[in-house]
C-alpha cells in the first residue's frame, strides 16, 4: 500500500526554533530549527517508511482567509530573523532528501496538505500528517492520521478518529464546529467570547453542529451563555469558516509525482558538515551512513600485569565510564598512551596492581586526561587517589571555545584536526540497547581516545600561550578540576529526619492552601492542571483571561501575578505552587539523591558549561534552592557538618561585581565608597538624588541598589521600569543620572562594546574570553544582547574567577596546614566548609583572609564569614 506523508513544514520549523537553544555555526549562520526540523525528519523516515512525501510551507501573510476577516492572524509576532533566515536552508534540506515541497500565494500550508490529503483518500493511500496544529485533526478519517508534536519535536502523538472520540468525545470534522465557538487566539479566530473548549464541546455533544446550536438558543440552559451565542452568530459562523480547511487547492502536479526513495548521501552529509551537525554526520538515519574517513591503523598492548616501564611520565589515559553521573560508576578500562607505547589496561588489573595506584596518586608522574575532575571522582570512589594531573582536555577545550556547547572527545578531535575516532554511541550503543562491547573493540576504542589527547597536549597549550590563557588553564582551571572532583568525591552531610520534617510541615501547608482555594473557588479541582484551574478562574470566577493557548487559557505566573489584584484566590494559588516546587523539587527530590551509605549528597560541579566561567551544580543542583523564601531557606537545616560537634561555616563575598567594576571602569567614587567601607547603595542614593547620608529614604536606596546591579548586568530602562514599577521615562531619567554621577562607568560600557566589536571577544582580568560573533548581526535584538554581555562578561567572568582562585588556595592552604575541615560546596559567592572545633577559631580567620587576597583589585575585596550546626544556621 502507498504512504503519503504529509508535513507542515512552517509549524514544524517554529516547533524546532522555540525548542532549541539557538545554535548557529561557525560561519555565524543560525542552525536550531534545521536541526529539529532533521532530527523530525529522521524519525519519519525511518519509523514510517513512507513511499511518497511533501513538506508544505506558506507562501506569505495574506491569504484568501483575510477577504472574510482581515484580523485572521492577526497580532501574531513578527517571524524572528533567526528563524526567517533558516527557511532557505530547510528548503537546501528538502532538495538535499528529494523531498517535494510546494507553496502557493493565497493559500496556507493547511489548504495544501488538506487537497492532497483529500486526493490520496480518494486513491485509497495511507496518508499521514505531521504538525503542531490541531486544526489539522479535521482531516483525520480512516486512512487520515494526524500526528501532532507534543513536547519538543521528535515525540508526537498520532490521532486517528478513535482518539478524537476518547479526547473530545466529537467526530473529526466537528473540529471546525468546536474552533468556531471557542475561537482560537493563535489564528485570532474571534468565536463566541466567554466559551471555552468545555463548553463548546457540551454544545457539540448535544447539537452537532455550529448551526444547529445557534438556531436551539432557547433550548440552551444560562442565561448569559444564551446572550453570548445570540450576540456572536455570525461571529461564530465566520470563526467556522475560518478554520475550515481548504482542500481544493490548484494543485497541478500529480500524487505519483511526490515519490519519496532513493536520495543523495553524500550531498546530505556535505550539507549536515556544513551546518556542523557532527551527530547526524557520524550516526545518520540506522547509523550505516558515517563519515567515511578511514580510521588510522592503532596498535596496542592489553596488559594483564603491569610493569614500571609501562607507567612512563607523562602519559596520556582514559579513565573509561559510561555513566553521565559517574560517581560510583564502574570503570570500564583504562586507555594508556605515551612515547614508548600504547596499552589497555582492564579494569581489574589496573586497581589490584599496586605499582599503578602509587602512580597514580604520585604528583611527580604527569598524567594527561580528557577530564581531570570526573578521573578523581572515578578513582576516588575505588579509594585510590588521582594526582599529578598536568593536562585536562576537557578545560582546555572549554577555555579555548567556550561557545560551543559539546566537548566531547569526539568533536574536539574533529575540530582540533587530531586522529578521527568512533563516535562513543558507535561503540556502546544508545538507549536500551547501550551495553559494554567485546574486549578487543573496547581496548581499541580506548586507545584511541587516550591517543587523540596524546596528540594535542602540545598544540592545545599553544593556543592557549597564544591567548595568553596558559596560566589561567595552569593556575587555575586545571588545579579546581582536581579540588572539586575531591568536594564531590566528599559531599555534604544531609540529616534525612530533619528533611523529612520539613516536607511534613509543607505538605500540611499545601493541604491547608489546597482546602482554601476550593472553598474560595467554591468547588473541589485539581490546582495543577492547568486546564481544570484556567476554567476555575476564567469561566466559573470570571476573571479576565490574560492570554490564551492552543491548549485552553494560559495560568502560567506571569498571567497569575497580572490578576493578582483581581481575586483573593490568585495569591493563595501562587503560593501553592511556591510550595509544591519546594516540596517536590527540594525536599522529595533532595531524599532520592541522598547516598545510601554516605547519607551525603554528592552533587556534581559543572567547570565546563557557562561562557562567563561561573561553575554551577546538577543531580541535584544546589546553587537554586531558592532562599528568598523563608520556607526555602529552612532546607538548609538540613545540610549539616559529618561529625559530631563539628559546624558548618560559610563565607560570603560581599558585593563582588560591584567591586570587580569599579576596579574595571577605575570610577574614583566607587572606588573611594568601597575603601571607605561605606553602604554602596546608600552612597549611590546620595550621589543619584543629590542628598545628605540622613535623608535618604528605603525607596531612594532600593532604586539605587536596583540601578546598581542593573548596570552590572547591561539594564535598559524597560528593564529598570519593570524591577522598580516606575516608567520607563523615570528609569531612563535614573540610568542617565546614575552615569553623569559615575562617569567612568559609562565609559567603561561604551568602551567596551567597541573593544569587543574589534576583537570579537571580551576577556576577563584573567584573560577569559568569551567571543560575541553576534555583536555584527543584522538583528537588533542579538546585537543588543551581545552589547549587554560584552559589557557584563569582564565584570562576572572576573568574579567567578576570583572564587575559583579563592578556592585552589584555600585548598592549598587545607593541605599545607595540615587541617582537617573540608570545603564542601560552592555556591554563587559564597564557599561552605565544614569545621572541627579545634580548628574554629584558625578558620574564621584564614578562609577570609584566603579569599579577600585572591586578587588585587583597586578596592578591597570583603567576605563575611558566619558559623553554625547547620547551612541555614551559618547565615
Amino acid at each position: 500500500m502507498k504512504k503519503l506523508v504529509l508535513i507542515d513544514g512552517n509549524s514544524i520549523a517554529y516547533r524546532a526554533f522555540f525548542a532549541l537553544p539557538l545554535l548557529n555555526n561557525d560561519k555565524g549562520v543560525y542552525t536550531n530549527a534545521v536541526y529539529g526540523f532533521t532530527t523530525m525528519l529522521l524519525k519519519i523516515i525511518e519509523e514510517e517508511k513512507p513511499t511518497h512525501m511533501l513538506v508544505a510551507f506558506d507562501a506569505g501573510k495574506t491569504t484568501f482567509r483575510h477577504k472574510t476577516y482581515d484580523s485572521y492572524k492577526g497580532g501574531r509576532q513578527k517571524t524572528p530573523p533567526e528563524l526567517s533566515e533558516q527557511f532557505p536552508l530547510l528548503r537546501e534540506l528538502l532538495d538535499a532528501f528529494n523531498i517535494k515541497r510546494f507553496e502557493l500565494n493565497n493559500y496556507e500550508a493547511d489548504d495544501i496538505i488538506g487537497t492532497l490529503a483529500k486526493q490520496a483518500e480518494k486513491e485509497k493511500w495511507e496518508v499521514k500528517v505531521v504538525s503542531g496544529d490541531k486544526d489539522l485533526l479535521q482531516l483525520v478519517s480512516d486512512q487520515v492520521t494526524v500526528a501532532l508534536t507534543k513536547k519538543g519535536i521528535t515525540n508526537v502523538e498520532a490521532y486517528d478518529e478513535a482518539l478524537i472520540d476518547e479526547k473530545y468525545g466529537i467526530k473529526p470534522i466537528q473540529i471546525i464546529d468546536m474552533k468556531g465557538l471557542m475561537g482560537d487566539s493563535s489564528d485570532n479566530i474571534p468565536g463566541v467570547p466567554g466559551v471555552g473548549e468545555k463548553t463548546a464541546l457540551k454544545l457539540l455533544k448535544q447539537f452537532g453542529t455550529i448551526e444547529k446550536v445557534l438556531d436551539s438558543i432557547d433550548e440552551i440552559s444560562g442565561k448569559k451563555l444564551k446572550e453570548k451565542l445570540a450576540d456572536n452568530k455570525e461571529q461564530a459562523l465566520m470563526s467556522k469558516e475560518l478554520a475550515t480547511i481548504y482542500t481544493e487547492v490548484p494543485y497541478e502536479g500529480t500524487l505519483e509525482e511526490l515519490a519519496f526513495g532513493d536520495y543523495n548521501e553524500e550531498k546530505v552529509v556535505s550539507l549536515f558538515k556544513d551546518l556542523e551537525f557532527k551527530s547526524l554526520v557520524n550516526q545518520f538515519d540506522s547509523g550505516e551512513l558515517v563519515d567515511d574517513t578511514p580510521l588510522e591503523e592503532v596498535t596496542y598492548e592489553v596488559l594483564e600485569e603491569i610493569k614500571a616501564e609501562h607507567l612512563v611520565s607523562p602519559a596520556a589515559m582514559i579513565i573509561e565510564v559510561l555513566e553521565e553521573n559517574y560517581h560510583q560508576a564502574d570503570i570500564l578500562g583504562f586507555g594508556l598512551v605515551h612515547k614508548e607505547g600504547r596499552y589497555f589496561i582492564p579494569t581489574e588489573v589496573a586497581l589490584k596492581s599496586d605499582l599503578f595506584v602509587e602512580w597514580a596518586k604520585d604528583e611527580t608522574k604527569k598524567k594527561w586526561l580528557l577530564d581531570a575532575k570526573r578521573g578523581v571522582v572515578v578513582l576516588g570512589w575505588k579509594d585510590v587517589l588521582l594526582d599529578g594531573v598536568d593536562f585536562d582536555l576537557l578545560m582546555a577545550s572549554y577555555l579555548l571555545d567556550p561557545s560551543h556547547s559539546s566537548h566531547d572527545l569526539e568533536d574536539i578531535a574533529s575540530r582540533k584536526g587530531a586522529s578521527r575516532i568512533q563516535q562513543d554511541e558507535a561503540v556502546y550503543g544508545k538507549g536500551a540497547k547501550r551495553k559494554v562491547p567485546d574486549q578487543d573493540v573496547l581496548a581499541e576504542h580506548l586507545v584511541r581516545k587516550a591517543e587523540v589527547i596524546h596528540q594535542l597536549k602540545e598544540k592545545m597549550e599553544e593556543e592557549l600561550n597564544k591567548n595568553e590563557q596558559l596560566e589561567l588553564f595552569k593556575e587555575l582551571e586545571m588545579p579546581l578540576s582536581v579540588v572539586l572532583g575531591r568536594m564531590e568525591t566528599e559531599g555534604i552531610r544531609v540529616d534525612v529526619d530533619q528533611l523529612k520534617d520539613i516536607g511534613a510541615d509543607l505538605e500540611e501547608r499545601l493541604a491547608k492552601l489546597e482546602k482554601d482555594i476550593h472553598d474560595l473557588a467554591g468547588e473541589s479541582f485539581n490546582i495543577n492542571s492547568p486546564k481544570q484551574l484556567g476554567e476555575v478562574l476564567f469561566e466559573k470566577l470570571e476573571l479576565p483571561p490574560i492570554k490564551k493557548t492552543k491548549t485552553g487559557y494560559s495560568t502560567s505566573a506571569d498571567v497569575l501575578d497580572k490578576l493578582a489584584g483581581e481575586h483573593e484566590i490568585i495569591q493563595h494559588i501562587l503560593h501553592y505552587r511556591q510550595l509544591g516546587k519546594l516540596n517536590s523539587t527540594y525536599i522529595e527530590g533532595l531524599l532520592k539523591v541522598t547516598h545510601e551509605d554516605t547519607r551525603k549528597i554528592h552533587t556534581r560541579f559543572n567547570q565546563a558549561l557557562t561562557q562567563t566561567g561561573r561553575l554551577s551544580s546538577t543531580d541535584p543542583n544546589l546553587q537554586n534552592i531558592p532562599i528568598r523564601l523563608e520556607e526555602g531557606r529552612k532546607i538548609r537545616k538540613a545540610f549539616i557538618p559529618s561529625k559530631v560537634g563539628w559546624k558548618i561555616l560559610a563565607a560570603d563575598y560581599s558585593q563582588i561585581e560591584l567591586r570587580v567594576l569599579a576596579h574595571i571602569a577605575n570610577d574614583e567614587k566607587l572606588i573611594s565608597a568601597f575603601k571607605e567601607d561605606l553602604d554602596i547603595h546608600t552612597k549611590t542614593a546620595m550621589d543619584v538624588f543629590h542628598v545628605e547620608e540622613e535623608d535618604v529614604t528605603s525607596n531612594m536606596r532600593r532604586s539605587a541598589k536596583a540601578v546598581n546591579f542593573g548596570i552590572v548586568y547591561g539594564i535598559s530602562d524597560y528593564g529598570l521600569s519593570q524591577n522598580l514599577g516606575i516608567t520607563r521615562k523615570e528609569a531612563a531619567q535614573f540610568i542617565e543620572r546614575y552615569f553623569k554621577s559615575y562617569p567612568s562607568v559609562k565609559d567603561y560600557m561604551e568602551n567596551i562594546v567597541e573593544e569587543a566589536r574589534e576583537k570579537g571577544y571580551v576577556s576577563t582580568l584573567l584573560h577569559r574570553r568569551r567571543y560575541l560573533p553576534e555583536l555584527t548581526s543584522r538583528n537588533f535584538n542579538q546585537r543588543s544582547f551581545a552589547e549587554r554581555t560584552a559589557m557584563n562578561t569582564p565584570i562576572q567572568g572576573t568574579a567567578a574567577d576570583i572564587i575559583k582562585k579563592a578556592m585552589v588556595e584555600m585548598a592549598d592552604q587545607l593541605d599545607s596546614l595540615g587541617l582537617e575541615s573540608k570545603l564542601l560546596l560552592q555556591v554563587h559567592d559564597e564557599l561552605i566548609f565544614e569545621v572541627p572545633p579545634s580548628e574554629y577559631d584558625q578558620m574564621m580567620k584564614l578562609v577570609p583572609k584566603v579569599m579577600e587576597e585572591a586578587l588585587e583589585l583597586a578596592v578591597p575585596l570583603k567576605v563575611d564569614v558566619s558559623a553554625g550546626d547547620s547551612w541555614y544556621d551559618a547565615k
